[in-house]
C-alpha cells in the first residue's frame, strides 16, 4: 500500500530497486524509469556493426600496449572484441601488439577500465597465456533466454606465439572491472596463471539486458546469463560478489604495486641460489643438506608476492625438511649487515639471503 501511494515515478523506481535487491540479495537487479527510451537498450560492445576501417580505429582506442622499465610488457584492454572481430583483425593484433610484447620478461594485463566485452573473446585471451600442449575447459556459460549452456575451452592453436608459461602475468582490476573482464581475471586466478592486483571487481554479469516492464516506461535490468565456473568447482563464482584480488590495493596504485611485485619476483632465483650456497658452506648438519637443496630447487614460488610470503614459505619448508627449528631465514633491511657466521659444532645457523632492498621491491610489502 505504501508503494501504491508513491506518485513520483522516479522515486517509485528507486524504492522498487531497493526492495528487489534486498529481497534477492542481488545488486545487479535495477528498476529504472525512462520515459524517453523508445526501445529496449542492451549492453553492447563498441565493436558492433562497424566497417573494417572503423573496427581498426575502435581497436586502437580500446587496446593499448607498451614496454615498461624492467622489460615489463603492459597491455590495457578497455573493451574485449568477440570472435568475429578477432578472426578478422587477428593478424593486425599479432603484428602490431602481441609481437612487441613477446620479448618481455613479464606481462601486466590492465583490466581496470574494462566494463564490457564479448564472451566469445574470452578463450583468445586465456589461450595466449596458456601453454599449447593441452586444452582446458575454463568456463561454462548458461543462457537463460535460450535455456542453453556453452562450454569455453582454450584454443588448440593460436595465430602467432603464446606467452611463455615461465613468465609472470599480473592482472590489474578495479571496482569498475565488470562482466567479461571479471571472468578473465577469475579464470587466470583460478588457473594460477596470474596474480590479480587491485580492487575487488564489480560483481556484475556476462550479459545484462534492460527489459521494458509491460507497456510502461519502467525497465528492469537483469542478468540473463551466468558463469558456472568449472574451475571453481561449479559453485559461486564472481557474479554478484566480484573477483577478490590476490593483492588488494587502490586501483590508481595497482600498476605501481604490480611493478614492485614483479621486481621482487625477478630476484627470487638469486635469493634461492644464495640460500643454497649458504647451506652448503655453513650448515653443520651436513647429512641434511642434500634434502634441503632438493627442496629449494623444487619449491613452488608462484604465489610469492612479498618478502613476508617468501620468508614464511622458506622457513616452513626448511624447518620441516631438516627437522631443525633453529634453521631460520629472515629478510635483511637496506641498512642491516649480515656478518659471516663463525661456525662451531653447536652453533645455531641463521641463514640470511639478501632479499632485494631496492625502493621498488620494498613497495611490494
Amino acid at each position: 500500500r505504501e508503494i501504491l501511494g508513491i506518485s513520483d515515478p522516479q522515486t517509485l523506481a528507486n524504492v522498487l530497486t531497493t526492495g528487489v535487491q534486498s529481497s534477492l540479495n542481488d545488486p545487479r537487479l535495477v528498476i529504472s524509469y525512462e520515459p524517453s527510451t523508445l526501445e529496449t537498450a542492451q549492453q553492447a560492445s563498441a565493436f558492433a556493426n562497424l566497417t573494417h576501417d572503423e573496427l581498426l580505429i575502435q581497436l586502437q582506442k580500446n587496446i593499448h600496449h607498451e614496454v615498461l622499465e624492467g622489460n615489463v610488457g603492459y597491455l590495457r584492454v578497455d573493451d574485449l572484441p568477440g570472435q568475429e572481430v578477432l578472426s578478422e583483425l587477428g593478424g593486425f593484433l599479432v603484428a602490431h601488439v602481441w609481437k612487441k610484447l613477446m620479448g618481455t620478461s613479464a606481462l601486466v594485463l590492465d583490466l581496470r577500465h574494462c566494463t564490457r566485452g564479448h564472451v566469445s573473446g574470452i578463450p583468445y585471451v586465456i589461450s595466449y597465456l596458456h601453454p599449447g600442449n593441452t586444452v582446458v575447459h575454463v568456463d561454462t556459460i548458461y543462457d537463460r533466454p535460450s535455456n542453453t549452456t556453452t562450454e569455453i575451452w582454450t584454443l588448440p592453436k593460436v595465430l602467432g606465439e603464446r606467452y611463455s608459461a615461465d613468465k609472470d602475468v599480473v592482472v590489474l582490476t578495479s571496482s569498475r572491472t565488470g562482466g567479461v573482464a571479471e571472468d578473465i581475471a577469475y579464470i587466470l586466478k583460478q588457473m594460477r596463471r596470474a596474480i590479480v592486483v587491485g580492487e575487488r571487481t564489480e560483481g556484475g554479469a556476462l550479459d545484462l539486458q534492460k527489459l521494458r516492464i509491460g507497456q510502461s516506461n519502467f525497465f528492469l535490468t537483469v542478468p540473463v546469463s551466468r558463469s558456472l565456473g568449472p574451475l571453481g568447482g561449479g559453485g559461486q563464482t564472481w557474479e554478484g560478489s566480484g573477483v577478490l584480488p590476490c593483492v588488494g590495493t587502490p586501483a590508481e596504485q595497482a600498476l605501481e604495486k604490480a611493478l614492485a611485485i614483479l621486481t621482487l619476483r625477478r630476484a627470487l632465483p638469486g635469493v634461492v641460489l644464495r640460500l643454497q650456497e649458504a647451506l652448503q658452506d655453513y650448515y653443520t648438519l651436513v647429512d641434511r643438506v642434500p634434502a634441503l637443496l632438493h627442496h629449494l630447487a623444487s619449491m613452488d614460488l608462484s604465489a610469492v608476492v612479498s618478502e613476508e610470503d617468501l620468508v614464511t614459505k622458506l622457513n616452513a619448508g626448511l624447518q620441516a625438511v631438516s627437522e631443525d627449528p633453529r634453521l631460520l631465514v629472515r629478510a635483511v633491511g637496506p641498512r642491516e649487515t649480515s656478518p659471516e657466521p663463525e661456525m662451531e659444532a653447536d652453533d645455531v645457523l641463521e641463514v640470511v639471503p639478501e632479499v632485494p632492498s631496492s625502493e621498488a621491491a620494498r613497495k611490494a610489502l
